[in-house]
């Protein structure tokens, strides 16, 4: 598979494992708690992408 054959899409779900494990680690201090709020965020951040995605593909379905 060629690079340039990968879509970009697929790159969402690593980007906000990322951002929410960091995000949750500059918060708390103990293991558990950073595990069980990164999951929880986001799962809150694929959530609203897959709202907002939907949304404008409603909105761009009849051009």
């Amino acid at each position: 598979m060629l690079l340039a054959e990968i879509v970009p899409t697929w790159y969402l779900l690593p980007l906000a494992m990322v951002i929410s494990l960091v995000y949750s680690a500059s918060r708390y201090e103990l293991p558990d708690v950073i595990l069980k709020r990164a999951f929880r965020l986001c799962m809150t951040i694929l959530i609203a992408m897959s709202i907002a995605f939907a949304v404008l593909w409603g909105l761009s379905y009849g051009l």
